[in-house]
This record gives C-alpha cells, sequence and structure tokens, in this order.
C-alpha cells in the first residue's frame, strides 16, 4: 500500500534563503504524522508546497500515489497557524461558503454543518458574525471549516493555539475520531510534547533539512541511554554494586543507569534482593526534545 503523501527532494528557495532543503519523507496511510520542528524550521513553507499554495522549486510530492495537481486541494483540508475567517460574515453563511469552495452542495453542506453545530454544542452561533467571537470560539469554527468536506488529508498547523484546556481536549478527541474513520491528519507543531502524545510516526525539520523520520516509538528506543527509575517503599540494605551507575536517589526512589552488558531483570533482581517492595520499575525514555537537542547538537 503506497503512503498517502511522499515527499521526493523538494527544495523551495526565497532569494537567498533555502527554506526547503532537499526534504523527502513518506507520510503512511492511517496515522497521525508529526510533522516537528522549531518555529522557522520549515515546516510551513512545506505545508504550502503540499497544499498547492507555493510550488517547489524542484522535486515531486505525491498524494495517494499520484503527482500533485490542481485538483487535489479538494482532497486536504488545511487549518494554518494564522486563522482565515472573514470577520465580518455570520459564521453560518461563512461555513457555508467555504464548504462548497470544497466541492459540496448547498443542502450537503447545510447537513454537514448542522451536525457539527451540534456535536459542539453551538447552535447559537450559526447568526453570529465571526468577530464577536472569542478567539477560542473562532478556533472551533476555523477547526468545523477545515474538516466539512470530508478530507483525505487533513493538515493541522498548531491547532490547539490559543484553546484553554477543555477545547483543546475537545478538537484532540475529534483528531483522534476523524483519525479512527479513516482521515489522515498530519499534525504540525513546534510543541514537541503535544507529538508525543497524539502522533504515531513523525518527521523532525531543522533548518529546512529533515534530520529525522519514523515512528515515535522507535525513535525513542535508538536515542535511549538504558535509565530506569524504581520507586519502592522499605530501606535499602545495601549500595548498588559497581555494575549499575546511580543518578539520583531520593526517599523511595532510584534512578540508575545500566553499565554495558548488563540487564534490566539483573537490575530488579539486586533491588529486590535488599528486601523492598518494588512499586514500579519502568524504563525512562527521552523525549522528543532531548532527542532533538542531542540531533541537533
Amino acid at each position: 500500500m503506497h503512503p498517502i503523501l511522499r515527499l521526493d527532494e523538494v527544495v523551495k528557495t526565497y532569494e537567498q534563503h533555502t527554506a526547503v532543503d532537499h526534504v523527502s519523507f513518506e507520510v503512511p496511510k492511517g496515522k497521525i504524522f508529526g510533522l516537528l520542528g522549531p518555529n522557522g524550521a520549515g515546516k510551513t513553507s512545506l505545508i504550502r508546497i503540499i497544499t498547492t499554495i507555493t510550488r517547489a522549486d524542484s522535486g515531486k510530492v505525491y498524494l495517494d500515489g499520484e503527482e500533485l495537481n490542481s485538483s487535489h486541494p479538494m482532497q486536504i483540508g488545511y487549518m494554518p497557524e494564522e486563522r482565515g475567517l472573514y470577520k465580518k460574515m455570520k459564521v453560518g453563511e461563512l461555513l457555508l461558503y467555504l464548504a462548497q469552495l470544497k466541492g459540496m452542495s448547498y443542502q450537503e453542506a447545510l447537513q454537514a454543518l448542522r451536525g457539527w453545530f451540534t456535536k459542539f454544542d453551538i447552535k447559537e452561533w450559526w447568526t453570529k458574525r465571526v468577530d464577536e467571537l472569542s478567539k477560542g470560539m473562532q478556533q472551533k469554527i476555523q477547526f468545523i471549516a477545515t474538516v466539512v468536506h470530508r478530507p483525505k488529508l487533513l493538515i493541522l498547523d498548531e491547532p490547539f493555539s490559543g484553546l484553554d484546556p477543555v477545547n483543546t481536549n475537545l478538537i484532540k478527541d475529534e483528531i483522534y475520531q476523524l483519525s479512527q474513520e479513516g482521515t489522515n491528519i498530519i499534525f504540525s507543531t513546534h510543541r514537541m510534547e503535544q507529538v508525543e502524545e497524539i502522533c504515531e510516526q513523525i518527521a523532525l525539520i531543522h533548518q529546512g533539512k529533515k534530520i529525522l523520520e519514523g515512528s515515535v516509538t522507535d525513535i525513542k528506543n535508538t536515542y535511549k541511554d538504558n535509565l530506569f527509575r524504581i520507586n519502592y517503599t522499605g530501606e535499602l540494605g545495601s549500595p548498588l554494586d559497581s555494575s549499575f551507575r546511580l543518578l539520583e536517589q531520593k526517599a523511595g526512589s532510584l534512578d540508575v543507569q545500566l553499565q554495558p552488558g548488563q540487564s534490566a531483570n539483573t537490575l530488579l533482581q539486586h533491588v529486590l534482593g535488599q528486601g523492598v517492595q518494588v512499586q514500579s520499575f519502568n524504563e525512562i525514555l527521552p523525549s522528543l526534545n532531548e532527542i532533538f537537542i542531542k540531533t541537533v547538537n
């Protein structure tokens, strides 16, 4: 099965600045894919190429196995970080207009929008002007505008910006639901902790170049340092031997690094042999933020 999106040696230059530098990666079908990197890394430039807002100077982009063409934006939903709502329009009229631009009939759009307004419990917003809504409320409207036509590929650029925790969880739940229903999702952000929570696969971009690609689990396992945390009750009868490197010890907690050739079972058996009650025994995997810093440095 070919990926929903494939980029092959894509380059984009603005005057003397190379925003995208020979970037290649694949977005597998059925996954929530994280396009990750700090501000200015080139993520938005890549998204503009994928959505045909701009063209690459060189390289190829394929959507569902077909080279990108002018018909593909109808199959894509894009929620930009800079919101694009017409502030003087009424919410209902605006969403009907945007849905029809994506190929829906008036009746199809009306029916779909009524469903979303009921789901979000915002029926009374239909006749409000956009500029009467708070930033968080406008964010919900932008999200509906992005997904109402059921795109094959959904691209969300910093979708939680400006949302309170309740509405963040609401949008997050909808992202999971859309993914389960078959929508392919690219989640673009510089907030690496959000990617760890939501995404299964990532591409990490820095200064226009791809520096990492793969599953979040595989990448973390590649960069792990054999660190373990043990929480226990009781008193340790003797210190750890030279097979283990003690990093930190607190009341009822140890952070330990295994030396080469040692196994996690050996460490666990050693601690249990001290007569304590082990409450938890976990490997400490590096965060994506730590992996990014290590990779860039």
